[in-house]
């Protein structure tokens, strides 16, 4: 059996034996072209883009940038070549239909395929593949029927000093505090909220995998991350001995599931080769696409029955909440100012 380590390999190098990754894209209307705006790295999906074309002959085109791709959308308005936009967090995808660059598609693959809650109601976005936001819980010094369950249990002034957390102002902390919100109000959310930041060991910093490290360092004892953070330090061996000092735990919302958020894909609102663009999508929802995918990102599969990553499967069953992340989305504007109000970061 390959490693994860093998398949990254194996698509990193495909993706830049193969991969061009143009500045400006030409507008192409061609029956065998598709053009793609991604805030995705080129070798996370490059390799998807490779097998579709090796399937339909459909050529992809790919401009990727970490950032000012919905500004470009926006200056492009309707001579936009792009036809699909491709990112992460439910944030993102909404900020994406606020600025008014998407269009609605609904079509029986995309509706009956991927379920309700992961994607907008009204065909905007639909989400490709899933991430958890788990506890990492240090093996030495928290026993496994002492660590906590649910996201409330961690405002409990027992792990006062014991938790670590990137920045409160991340968009995967705001969403899982929008998430809060839409399960228990604002006043319930600002009441946990101080409780969480009164148990941080230290000021937010760094990135999700610098919290696991300071559980090994002994800064802390409980850490949030996302569930892809996992695997990536088991492939690491600079990383590895990071993951190794943890213990992954499923935490939900008392009654619910675990929270979680999503990589997607968005029909734009030019879109030249529209048709095109929706066969893309729908290709990424396929058993053969949805491996592919989870297995470069270390994520979960949308779609229910497809193979998760050994790791994922060693952790055990993931079960997600059924909040409607397009609900998360509509509390984001509130995590901020709650996240503010409460000096979170400070």
């Amino acid at each position: 059996m390959f490693s994860l380590r093998y398949v990254h390999r194996t698509a990193l190098a495909l993706a830049v034996a193969t991969m061009t990754v143009p500045a400006v894209i030409a507008p192409a209307t061609a029956a065998d072209e598709v053009n793609v705006y991604s805030y995705r790295q080129p070798s996370l999906i490059q390799p998807l883009f490779e097998a579709f074309t090796g399937a339909t002959g459909v050529k992809v085109n790919l401009v990727s940038a970490d950032k000012g791709l919905i500004e470009r959308l926006q200056q492009e308005g309707a001579n936009s070549p792009a036809d699909l936009l491709f990112t992460v967090d439910i944030g993102r995808l909404n900020d994406a239909r606020l600025a008014g660059v998407t269009q609605a598609v609904k079509t029986d693959a995309l509706i009956e395929g991927i379920a309700s809650q992961f994607h907008d109601p009204d065909g905007h976005w639909y989400g490709l593949t899933l991430r958890a936001r788990l506890a990492y819980v240090s093996k030495d010094r928290v026993a496994a029927a002492d660590a906590p369950k649910t996201y409330e249990e961690l405002a409990d002034p027992k792990w006062r000093g014991r938790i670590c957390t990137r920045s409160g102002s991340h968009d995967y902390q705001v969403a899982l505090t929008a998430a809060y919100i839409a399960h228990h109000g604002e006043a319930g959310a600002e009441t946990w909220l101080r409780g969480v930041k009164a148990n941080l060991a230290r000021k937010p910093q760094g990135n999700d995998r610098a919290q696991v490290k300071a559980i090994k360092e002994g800064v802390c004892d409980i850490a949030l991350g996302n569930s892809y953070y996992y695997g990536l330090m088991l492939d690491n061996p600079d990383q590895k001995a990071w993951a190794e000092a943890v213990t992954p735990v499923f935490l939900t919302f008392e009654g619910q599931g675990t929270h979680v958020n999503l990589s997607g894909v968005s029909l734009t609102r030019a879109a030249p080769n529209r048709a095109n663009a929706i066969r893309l999508m729908e290709y990424l929802i396929s058993d053969e696409a949805q491996k592919l995918y989870a297995a470069l990102n270390y994520e979960y599969p949308i779609i229910s029955g497809v193979d998760r990553a050994p790791f994922l499967v060693a952790m055990g069953d993931l079960k997600a909440d059924e909040l409607p992340l397009a609900r998360v989305a509509e509390h984001r504007a509130e995590a901020l100012k709650l996240i503010d109000k409460v000096a979170y970061n400070e």
